[in-house]
């Protein structure tokens, strides 16, 4: 071939080579960020980068976000200011530092916080529960003055309050000062949410109003059951998804005991699934929430050290349970009469709080044994204290453990194990010091995953739960985006 026929073909070939990288390099650019991706979209929603600040939610707009800390950056998080008062409402502004890992998946960090949609309840079903009365047509208390915020009462009540914290998050969500980041707002367009907010107090439904008063056939909190099984049956949103996408707070073993069979293809947060059918309740569907602590956070600062704790293992509560809790009982003849034991019965009433508040805080180890259900107060108390858990419940399911890997600072303890004669002194004694300490100070940089405030803060137990539906939430809307691919292909098959 002449070398005048060659130019052209060479130049030829130069186009084609380019044009061809030009057509890939497009390709991987639709494939990453166009919503008419090869991919589908419910794909890309599935993944969740847990530890960097980038997360591909449902629904998310390609805008740039003030990103919030990193969570769940294990080696590095450092510790919360704790609340200086066991209060309802916190109205200080606690800070907390974080080292986020960086992250190469993108030039630009792109985060959207979970969208909520909260129906509009009277207020009997969540803040009337409380005393609260609003003016005509005021369906939520106003939540920019905590003054003015119903206080949850306080005991054992408190413990199953979780409700009442989403709550107020989502209420206060769409008033967020410039530049704070939030992990859940609330929407008001139910086709715009991720998941579907039913705002009822169920645990303290349950505890003040499950008993018949005089001259009552149905009691309060079956009542309000039956009315809200009746509502979100007429409702478009659940007839649209069968109730997958909704969150139901039942964080009491007992509540929503007359509605959770017909409200149980819901998300539900629960303390355990100690009371529930694995058909109506299980880790692939729910979410575990821990329980409001109900003694007080050590500062870390003030934290005892290994020395300082002079008691080598507690135990304070109730002893003969029925159930999985039979296994106190046996601890308790085995361990009672043993020197730095403390393993005795106890309460909250009196100077119960007191007294488990000083112990725990100058123990080295805390025992959390199953009682009625798997879970107990137990554990959050023994976290907030620093004190290392002793966890012996064969059945338990962790709040946030696919973050946070418990081993780091508790020990488990099989119950076939812990009543056999001398095997649990021999384990917690043979414990090293170093060994110890290691999980003593992970205890101080975990706490605020635990804590329950208002205004919530970056990590806190607010953050972390939203963080959990919007995983959970994930996966519903691309089993329910599965289900509906041949929806159209159905609709035309009726109408032939």
């Amino acid at each position: 071939m002449s070398e005048k026929g060659m130019v052209p073909s060479r130049f030829i070939y130069c186009v084609m080579l380019i044009s061809v990288f030009l057509l890939v390099l497009s390709s991987l650019f639709l494939l990453q960020y166009s919503s008419h991706s090869l991919i589908p979209r419910s794909v890309l929603e599935l993944i969740l980068v847990h530890n960097g600040s980038l997360y591909f939610m449902p629904n998310f707009k390609r805008e740039q976000i003030v990103l919030p800390p990193n969570p769940y950056e294990n080696s590095k998080i450092q510790s919360q200011k704790p609340q200086e008062a066991d209060c309802q409402v916190s109205n200080s502004s606690q800070e907390t530092s974080y080292v986020g890992q960086q992250m190469n998946i993108a030039s630009d960090q792109i985060w959207a916080p979970l969208r909520v949609f909260m129906y509009d309840l009277p207020s009997e079903f969540h803040f009337g529960l409380l005393g609260w009365k609003g003016s005509v047509n005021q369906t939520w208390p106003e939540v920019d003055n905590p003054k003015l915020i119903p206080h949850y009462p306080g005991g054992l009540n408190l413990q199953h309050s979780i409700e009442y914290w989403l709550t107020l998050d989502l209420l206060s969500s769409n008033t967020a000062k410039v530049g704070q980041s939030r992990t859940a707002i609330r929407v008001k367009n139910s086709s715009q949410a991720d998941v579907i907010f039913v705002p009822f107090f169920s645990s303290l439904s349950y505890n003040r109003h499950s008993k018949l008063n005089e001259g009552e056939k149905v009691s309060v909190n079956k009542m309000l059951q039956d009315r809200l099984v009746q509502f979100l049956m007429g409702e478009k949103e659940w007839q649209r998804s069968g109730g997958k996408d909704h969150l139901i707070v039942a964080h009491h073993p007992n509540s929503l005991l007359d509605a959770r069979k017909k409200l149980g293809s819901a998300i539900l947060v629960l303390a355990d699934f100690g009371r529930y059918p694995v058909e109506l309740a299980n880790i692939k569907k729910d979410i575990i929430a821990p329980y409001r602590h109900l003694l007080r956070t050590i500062p870390g600062a003030k934290s005892a050290s290994y020395e300082e704790r002079s008691t080598l293992v507690y135990f304070q509560g109730a002893i003969y349970r029925k159930d999985g809790g039979a296994i106190r009982q046996e601890l308790y003849y085995l361990l009672k009469d043993e020197k730095d034991v403390h393993f005795a019965f106890g309460s909250i009433g009196g100077n119960g709080v007191n007294q488990a508040s000083q112990g725990m805080a100058l123990s080295k180890f805390c025992l959390n044994i199953a009682g009625d259900t798997p879970s107990s107060n137990r554990l959050f108390d023994a976290i907030v204290s620093h004190c290392v858990p002793v966890i012996i419940s064969d059945e338990i399911e962790l709040p946030f453990e696919d973050v946070l890997d418990y081993s780091d600072f508790s020990l488990f303890v099989r119950a076939s194990d812990a009543v056999k004669k001398g095997y649990l002194l021999n384990l917690l004694r043979s414990t090293k010091q170093a060994e110890w300490t290691k999980m003593w100070e992970r205890l101080k940089e975990i706490t605020h995953h635990f804590e329950y405030q208002y205004p919530s803060q970056p990590g806190d137990a607010v953050n972390m739960i939203w963080q959990q539906v919007a995983r959970k939430i994930s996966s519903v809307q691309f089993n329910l985006h599965k289900k509906n691919r041949y929806r159209r292909s159905h609709l035309l098959d009726k109408t032939h």
